[in-house]
């Protein structure tokens, strides 16, 4: 009888540890009620390289998980918007700051003002003005910078001191002096700089520092044709008229790296990803022979450059906000900045974590960070990456001499009139535009 009641009582010991321990239920902590998942999607290589932040964070918020998902930037667009008009967006996700405007529109994304007023007074003007510019539409914070991305010059150093200029040119005068004698230097198999054809940065960037405003009458009408945008676009075919610069595309140098390498070009318009891709792809005997400049200006420089990178920000819909946005904190903290630096070579957004010893002992990241003080933001509106499309089409055709200047400009403004025939149609109606 004895015995009987203890092996009773062994089993009802033993039913109230399964039902009570987690671990010997099977429930691994990420399923345990009292620990909330966040999912976040990252693109690119930032969503592999972002694991390695994930410990730390976790460490610190042992109620917090993170689910990652790692989208291609070739399917991030569609994908965020798909998830959205099925009620699936994640609860924090990575954006290009181009589409914060549209993802406003769609009242996707949850205000972060009343979030960073908790924050130190210098934490928000740590950020860069110009990034943090970008995340900001009718006077409300939308998402924060995660990491930035701007245009400037890659060169070669040795060949430009061949060409008798000891040091980068500050003005677009003293450039195009220099493109002139990097062109001649070796005979008709060379050119000066590499400007890609299909891209529309560089037409965009000429026109900003200029002052052309791209857009007029609250941005419902293309403005191509404004005096200081058609000049620009002059200059910019120039280069390409004057034989400074191939009439190619991307698609079409089957490798730039080797190109650069033997001398094909001189000088080429780039972003912050192409530090680390010259680090690895260009020969061991070139690596002391290429630096990189801030873009010139007209008058002096630096000359503006565009205002890009990429943001996070909160799903408006998400129930797990508060557990997102301690995410979006750790990851916005200069010291995660600059380790995300270390893990990916993309530039961090905050001020501070540029005094990194990483980030200061790489000379070709220096003049980004000067660059970064001297950037403009394209126009806010949901349409823009349409109408980026539309320029990088009208100025390939006006390269390759199939359209004038003004028949290319006035074609263009004739497209994005159309673009934007429904922000048209809601202003005059007084409802609140994108």
């Amino acid at each position: 009888m004895l015995s009987r009641t203890l092996r009773l009582l062994t089993c009802y010991a033993c039913l109230w540890l399964v039902l009570t321990l987690p671990g010997l239920s099977g429930c691994s902590p990420a399923e345990h009620p009292s620990v909330v998942t966040v999912d976040f999607w990252a693109m690119g290589q930032e969503g592999e390289q972002l694991r390695a932040l994930l410990p730390e964070f976790e460490r610190r918020h042992p109620g917090i998980r993170v689910r990652v998902q790692q989208v291609p930037w070739s399917a991030a667009h569609e994908k965020l918007l798909t998830a959205y008009a099925g009620g699936a967006l994640p609860d924090l996700f990575q954006l290009g700051n181009t589409w914060i405007p549209e993802f406003v529109a769609l009242g996707a994304l949850a205000p972060l003002d009343e979030r960073v007023r908790a924050w130190p007074a210098a934490a928000l003007a740590d950020y860069f003005p110009g990034i943090l510019a970008t995340n900001r539409l009718d006077g409300r914070l939308h998402a924060l910078p995660w990491y930035v991305d701007t245009r400037l010059f890659f060169y070669r150093t040795d060949l430009l001191a061949a060409a008798g200029f000891a040091a980068p040119p500050a003005t677009w005068a003293e450039w195009l002096r220099a493109f002139a004698a990097l062109r001649h230097r070796d005979g008709a198999d060379r050119y000066a700089l590499l400007l890609p054809i299909n891209e529309w940065q560089l037409p965009v960037i000429l026109a900003l520092q200029r002052g052309a405003p791209l857009l007029r009458d609250q941005d419902q009408y293309g403005d191509f044709r404004e005096p200081r945008f058609r000049e620009a676009f002059t200059f910019y075919l120039s280069l390409f008229e004057q034989g400074l610069a191939p009439p190619v595309g991307n698609t079409q140098m089957a490798n730039l790296y080797q190109e650069f390498a033997r001398g094909y070009f001189a000088v080429y318009a780039s972003g912050p990803w192409n530090i680390g891709e010259f680090q690895r792809r260009l020969p061991a005997d070139l690596q002391g022979h290429w630096s990189t400049a801030p873009l010139p200006g007209f008058d002096s420089g630096p000359g503006v450059s565009l205002a890009g990178g990429a943001s996070l920000a909160l799903n408006r819909a998400s129930p797990r906000q508060d557990a997102a946005w301690a995410l979006l904190e750790f990851l916005a903290e200069p010291a995660q900045q600059a380790r995300f630096y270390q893990l990916t070579g993309d530039l961090p957004a905050r001020q501070s974590a540029w005094n990194d010893p990483a980030l200061l002992s790489n000379r070709q990241a220096a003049a980004f960070r000067e660059q970064l003080r001297f950037l403009r933001a394209t126009p806010a509106i949901p349409e823009w990456e349409r109408i980026a499309s539309r320029i990088a089409y009208y100025a390939e055709q006006a390269v390759r001499g199939a359209l004038s200047v003004d028949a290319a400009l006035t074609a263009l403004d004739r497209d994005v009139d159309r673009i934007l025939e429904k922000r048209r149609w809601l202003l005059a109606r007084k409802v609140a535009a994108p």
